[in-house]
Order: C-alpha cells, then sequence, then structure tokens
C-alpha cells in the first residue's frame, strides 16, 4: 500500500469557525481510503488562517520535506486553490513534488495524467488566482465606499471605551459609549495632559490600581496606553485605512518560537494621515483635550530624556544662528570642579571627514541658562501680555462663525429627519407603506440621525470647554504672581517644564542670542523678522526629532559646483551665500 501525506488549508478566521478545514480534512481521509493510501496520523497536515498567496506556511513545509525525503508517494489536497491560490506556486509545487517522485492528487480535479487534465488543472489554477485579486478588489472598494458613507459596520472592532453595537434590520452598526471604560478613558487622558505624567508611569499606576483592561485580565502596557492616546476615535472621529499590509520586516522571539513563519502579513505600517477616512462616533473626550494630548505625544520626541544623567534647563532648545544644527551639551574638568558647555553639532571636525562646518564657539552652561531664565520672568513680569493673548484666542472662538453655522445646519437637519421618520411611521400605520418598505427606508434616516446627533453633541461639548478657558483667564493673574515670587526657588526640572511652555526654540550666536517666544511679542522696530536672514531661514525649514534643520545640511554636497576649488576654499563663499 502507498503512503501519502494529506494537505489542508483555510485563510480566515471565518472559514476557522465553520469548520470548513475539518471538512476538508474528512473528505481527504476517504478519498485516501477509497484509493487505497496509507495515512498516518502525524502525516495530517493543516494551516489555519494562512493565506494561500504564500509558500511559506507550516504544514506546507513539513510535506514538502517529507517528499525531498522520499517518505511519501503521494499528497492528496483537496482543490488546486487550497494548494497555493498563485498559478506560478502550483506549478512549482507539482513539478517539485514530481522531482521527488510524489504524486499530487486532487479530490475537486481531474486525475488523469492527460495533457487535457493537465491543461485544466492549469485553467483552475489561473482562475483561482484571478478570483483572489478580484475578490480582494471588490472587499477594497466596497469598504471604503462604505466608510465614505459613514458606516461604522467597516471598522475593524469598537476599542477600549466603546461598545460595538451589531446592524440589525432596525437599525446600522453603531459605537456605544461604556460609561465605566470611558471613566478609565478620561483617566487617562487627564493623567498624561494635565498632570503630565509619562506614558509609563500611567501603565504602572493602572497596574498598581488594579484597573481592569479590556478583556478583564493581564497587565497594561505602555504601549496600549500610547494608543489609546493617538486614537482620534476617543474625540469623535473614527478612522478607517489608518494602516496598510506590507511584508513583515522582522521574524521576532515569538515568532522563532512557534516555528520561524508568520501566519499574515504586518499591518503595522500606517498610512499618511490625509488618507485616512473619518466616521463620526461618539466623542469621549474634548477635542481641546486630544488635542493637547498629540501636542504632548510631538514634543516628548524632542525632549525625551533619553540618556541624560543631569538635566538642565534649556536641554532640547538651543541651536546654532549660523549653521542651524543642535547645540548638545558636553563638559570639561579643571582643578576644581567639572564645567559644562554647550557646544554645535556643526563644529566637531570628525562628524563631516575632518571639516568642520561652523566655526561657533562653546557656551557656557550655567550662563546661557541663567540668561534665558531671567529673561522669562521679565517676560512673566508684564501679565497683561498673556492675557491679551488668551482674550484674543477666546474672542476668535466666540466668533467662530462656520461652528455656529454647522450647528444651526445640524439641528435644522435633525429636525427634517424627525419628520421624515414620523411620515413613515404615519404612512404605515394608515396602511399607505408596507413593513418591508419600512424596514428598507428606516434605517438610513436612523444612520443619519445618529451621525447628526454625535457630531452636534462633539460642538456641545467644545462650546462647555471654552467656559473653562474663561475660567482659566480669571485666574491666570494670581498663577503669574505666584510663579514670580517662587522663580528663584525652583529646581531644574521645574524650570524646564516652564521654559517648554513658554519657549519655542532659542538660536546661540556669537554675540546676540535669539529667544523665540510661544507667545507673539511686541514687535521692536529694527528687531523685526526681517532684521535677520539667519531667522528667517531657520524658520521655514522643518526640523528632525532631536533638533531643527540645517540649511546648510546640503551645501557639502555642492562642493564641485565651486569653479576650480576644493570643500575647504569653497565653503567660506557658500557659507556666505547662505548666510
Amino acid at each position: 500500500m502507498k503512503t501519502a501525506a494529506i494537505y489542508a488549508r483555510v485563510s480566515s478566521d471565518k472559514q476557522r469557525e465553520e469548520n470548513t478545514i475539518a471538512s476538508q480534512t474528512a473528505a481527504l481521509v476517504a478519498f485516501a481510503r477509497e484509493q487505497q493510501f496509507e495515512v498516518p496520523q502525524e502525516w495530517v497536515f493543516e494551516d489555519d488562517g494562512y493565506s494561500g498567496a504564500s509558500l511559506i506556511r507550516p504544514g506546507l513545509e513539513r510535506v514538502r520535506d517529507l517528499a525531498a525525503e522520499g517518505l511519501i508517494q503521494a499528497v492528496l489536497v483537496y482543490a488546486p486553490d487550497r494548494l497555493s491560490r498563485r498559478y506560478a506556486h502550483q506549478i512549482l509545487l507539482i513539478e517539485e513534488l514530481a522531482r521527488a517522485g510524489v504524486e499530487t492528487l486532487f479530490v475537486r480535479a481531474p486525475r488523469g495524467s492527460t495533457p487535457e487534465d493537465e491543461l485544466l488543472v492549469q485553467f483552475q489554477g489561473m482562475i483561482a488566482e484571478y478570483e483572489r485579486a478580484q475578490i480582494l478588489e471588490r472587499s477594497r472598494r466596497g469598504k471604503r465606499h462604505r466608510a465614505r458613507l459613514g458606516e461604522v459596520g467597516v471598522l475593524s472592532g469598537a476599542p477600549f471605551g466603546y461598545r460595538f453595537i451589531r446592524k440589525t434590520e432596525h437599525s446600522a452598526a453603531r459605537y456605544e459609549i461604556n460609561k465605566e471604560q470611558a471613566r478609565i478613558v478620561r483617566h487617562i487622558f487627564a493623567l498624561y495632559s494635565a498632570q503630565g505624567l509619562s506614558i509609563g508611569a500611567i501603565a504602572r499606576r493602572l497596574n498598581e490600581q488594579a484597573v481592569p483592561t479590556c478583556k478583564q485580565r493581564g497587565r497594561w502596557e505602555r504601549s496600549t496606553v500610547w494608543g489609546m492616546l493617538r486614537n482620534p476615535a476617543y474625540e469623535g472621529q473614527a478612522c478607517f485605512g489608518k494602516t496598510m499590509l506590507a511584508p513583515r520586516q522582522r521574524i521576532t522571539r515569538p515568532i522563532r518560537m512557534r516555528g520561524g513563519m508568520a501566519a499574515r502579513n504586518s499591518a503595522s505600517h500606517e498610512r499618511p494621515r490625509e488618507d485616512w477616512i473619518t466616521i463620526a462616533v461618539p466623542p469621549i473626550v474634548s477635542k481641546e483635550t486630544f488635542a493637547l494630548a498629540q501636542e504632548r505625544l510631538q514634543a516628548n520626541k524632542a525632549y525625551a530624556p533619553r540618556r541624560t544623567i543631569t538635566p538642565s534647563s534649556v536641554q532640547g532648545l538651543v541651536s546654532c544662528s549660523k549653521c542651524g544644527y543642535a547645540l548638545y551639551r558636553t563638559s570639561t574638568r579643571s582643578t576644581a570642579r567639572k564645567i559644562y558647555y554647550y557646544r554645535c553639532l556643526g563644529s566637531d571636525a570628525y562628524r563631516r571627514l575632518g571639516k568642520f562646518i561652523c566655526d561657533s564657539k562653546p557656551v557656557r552652561q550655567d550662563l546661557l541658562d541663567e540668561v534665558v531664565w531671567t529673561e522669562v520672568v521679565r517676560l512673566l513680569e508684564d501679565p497683561q501680555l498673556i492675557q491679551s493673548e488668551i482674550a484674543r484666542r477666546l474672542a476668535a472662538a466666540r466668533k467662530a462663525d462656520p461652528t455656529k453655522r454647522r450647528e444651526d445646519a445640524l439641528r435644522r437637519e435633525l429636525v427634517r429627519i424627525r419628520k421624515s421618520i414620523d411620515r413613515l411611521l404615519t404612512a404605515y400605520q394608515e396602511g399607505l407603506l408596507s413593513l418591508d418598505e419600512l424596514r428598507e427606508r428606516m434605517p438610513e434616516l436612523r444612520r443619519r440621525q445618529h451621525a447628526d446627533n454625535t457630531e452636534l453633541q462633539a460642538i456641545v461639548d467644545q462650546l462647555v470647554d471654552r467656559q473653562a478657558y474663561l475660567r482659566l483667564a480669571e485666574t491666570l493673574t494670581t498663577f503669574l504672581t505666584r510663579l514670580r515670587s517662587s522663580s528663584a526657588a525652583l529646581d531644574v526640572t521645574e524650570r524646564q517644564r516652564v521654559l517648554r511652555l513658554l519657549v519655542k526654540d532659542i538660536l546661540v550666536g556669537d554675540d546676540k542670542i535669539i529667544i523665540r517666544h510661544c507667545i507673539p511679542l511686541p514687535t521692536v522696530p529694527g528687531e523685526g523678522p526681517t532684521a535677520g536672514r539667519t531667522d528667517t531661514i531657520l524658520r521655514k525649514t522643518e526640523g528632525y526629532l532631536l533638533r531643527p534643520r540645517s540649511p546648510l545640511a546640503a551645501v557639502v554636497e555642492l562642493d564641485a559646483r565651486c569653479a576650480g576649488q576644493g570643500a575647504g576654499d569653497a565653503w567660506p563663499q557658500l557659507c556666505s551665500l547662505c548666510r
């Protein structure tokens, strides 16, 4: 009796739940018994949840190993598309098995060796590949169309804080706020945005307080908190199409422990923000709170302490006014003590193959920190400046005509939808409308009503937050008075927090220090943006996470354009042009 191996495959969780792989295996066992093949139990291989477009599958690898070792005479597969969804892969596998003397038999395919039978099997493989591509494209376009219509059902599931309500005959799928989980979400945003806790500190506090996770077990991880703080669904705008499928970049240790193969491609590659499709859902936090969290996430990329052992007040804020590179901290030791300096990255010759690009001199850290702090304290002595800025922003918020017009339009639309629903119910009660027609037209009206109510509630919450800004302006004078009185007693960490709130960046030159404040200052004649071209150039450049981009970064590549001069001779001319 010939020995054979059985191979079965399903590619989705739905097929796995419907036990289609069990039905394949049962049919193959019966087929092996009918054809008088001997199949040991350990030679029945099943690949659950593996795509037919890939050849890297654990069960298929074992079958190919058995064939290469000469232990089997046949491989039994239910249909050609179960072996692979790609025609080229089918031919490759069949020829590989044939070279090892192994016959490939399909239950749902001709079992002859004539050219006609082989041609039919090849046609089945091409049709399977075409069908897979067609299904993927139809599914993608259908989901994007439903997402543009605002249907919540296309989303993969409800995040923590929501409960996913499935679609029924009378209502569309929707998100419903879970009050207990929503309270935890608001607490996390408050800890991060208002109290200034780090993501790791938030995760540790949640674990210490035994706050239940989504699955009511396990522990809070930093990646989970980070994902919640970035999720726009909490401000009322769930997004579809945030990530895209891509081949897995590396095999991690858990994957190696499972055999070194990934069941599916990784979906962790994020699409550009403009490609996301927003869907209105009930908000849990206000737009201002969510925006504040995003601002702090971006600031943490630039101001993260990393390996800093001894922090400084202006750490992460100082850069060179000549070349635009960041100033890093270095030190030297005298006979009495250790002295710290800020040094420009462009002045290090070893970073540019022995040729420095900036001649800035190092600056004493203690002197620069004291000068900047004194200037900021002097700014705080004029509370009218900050109060006028807050008053200006509040006045602009109160006069936001687009927001007011949108609120009025939503209220009018809700009135029209309610009248349409009442008319449909009246027509049904009077026998002018059948039950099937009512079920067909009512869900769309309910969906529009739910979406408009969600957006209207978000606008109302935004108005409530503006009242909080008014209360903040009233207590600002008291806060500034306390800050001025205790400014001399603040430690380095507290000074650092104050400076990062009020200062955008600091440009250090040979004889001048430029402090750019986050709040616009009155323009002094002769010191406006046009007073120095360096300030204007650097203002237009985007920055890397740790420093602003240098406008001279590409100058080194232009050495050959300087007629007949080497890099060392050409650099002073290029530097003067860029200045």
